[in-house]
C-alpha cells in the first residue's frame, strides 16, 4: 500500500480555533518535545548554548539589555521554525537560531514590544499598591532588618500577590504568540496574543500539570552544575510547539 497522504509543509499548518485537549497532555507535550530532541540531540544543544550566550552577552550591556524582550520572540520563533522542519523530516542547523530574523520580524518584535509594555503596566499596578500601602519601606531602607520587616508587611505582600495574578495572563497571551506568528503569515501580533491567552484558558489544567512537572524537572536539571538544562532546555522548547500543534492546527 502506498502512502497517498501529502507531506506536511509549511502551507498545510492551517490554523484553528484553540481546541481543548485531554488533561493528561500536559506530560504529553514534555514527552514530545523530547521526541524532537531526539531527532538531532547535538544541533539542539549546540543552539541553545549559543542561544543562552547571544543573551548573557546582551545582558552585560546597559541600553541593549533593556530590549532583550523585543528580540525574545524573535529567536522563539526560529526555535519553533526549527520544530517544525525536523517534524516534517527535514534537518535542524543552526541557522534555524536567526530564522526568526529572515521572515515576519517586525511581527515577532511586535509581540515582544506589547509583552514588555504589558509587564510595565504589571510593575505599575504592583509598585503602586507597595507604595500606597507602606510596602515600598521594603526596597528604600537602609537597614536590612527594616527592609526584611517591610517585606513581611501586608504592603508588600499585597503588591507581590496582585503582581502574580496580573502576570499570569500576561504570560499566557505570550506563550504561543511567537509561534502564532511565525508559522502563520494571517496573524497579526494582537491576534496572536489573544488566540495564544485562549489557548491556555482552554486548557488550564493540562498547563498547570506541565508546569508542576516542568518545575520539578527544572530543579532536577539544575543540580548537577546546571547540565541537565542541555537537555531540558529543548525539551522545553519542543513542548511548547508541540502544544502549539495540538491546540492551534487541525
Amino acid at each position: 500500500q502506498s502512502n497517498v497522504e501529502p507531506e506536511m509543509s509549511a502551507e498545510t499548518l492551517t490554523l484553528a480555533n484553540p481546541q481543548s485537549v485531554p488533561v493528561g497532555r500536559g506530560m504529553g507535550w514534555i514527552g514530545d518535545g523530547f521526541s524532537l530532541f531526539k531527532m538531532a540531540p547535538g544541533i539542539w544543544i549546540a543552539n541553545v548554548v549559543i542561544f543562552f550566550v547571544i543573551i548573557m552577552v546582551l545582558s552585560l550591556i546597559p541600553v541593549v539589555s533593556l530590549i532583550m524582550n523585543l528580540i525574545m520572540p524573535v529567536f522563539m520563533a526560529g526555535f519553533m521554525l526549527a520544530c517544525r522542519d525536523l517534524e516534517q523530516g527535514e534537518e535542524m542547523t543552526v541557522g534555524h537560531l536567526f530564522a526568526g530574523f529572515k521572515q515576519r520580524t517586525g511581527a515577532l518584535i511586535g509581540v515582544g514590544a506589547l509583552y514588555f509594555g504589558l509587564l510595565i503596566i504589571v510593575m505599575v499596578v504592583m509598585f503602586g499598591i507597595m507604595f500606597s500601602m507602606g510596602g515600598a519601606e521594603a526596597f528604600m531602607a537602609e537597614d536590612p532588618m527594616a527592609a526584611q520587616q517591610a517585606m513581611m508587611g501586608p504592603g508588600f505582600m499585597i503588591g507581590m500577590l496582585v503582581g502574580l495574578a496580573l502576570m499570569i495572563p500576561v504570560v499566557m497571551a505570550y506563550w504561543f504568540a511567537p509561534a502564532l506568528v511565525a508559522l502563520h503569515e494571517d496573524v497579526g501580533v494582537v491576534e496572536a496574543m489573544k488566540l495564544s491567552f485562549m489557548g491556555c484558558i482552554k486548557n488550564i489544567i493540562p498547563f498547570l500539570i506541565y508546569g508542576i512537572v516542568m518545575m520539578v524537572l527544572a530543579i532536577v536539571a539544575t543540580i548537577p552544575v546546571m547540565l541537565g538544562w542541555l537537555v531540558l532546555g529543548p525539551t522545553m522548547l519542543g513542548s511548547m510547539y508541540a502544544a502549539y500543534r495540538e491546540i492551534f492546527t487541525e
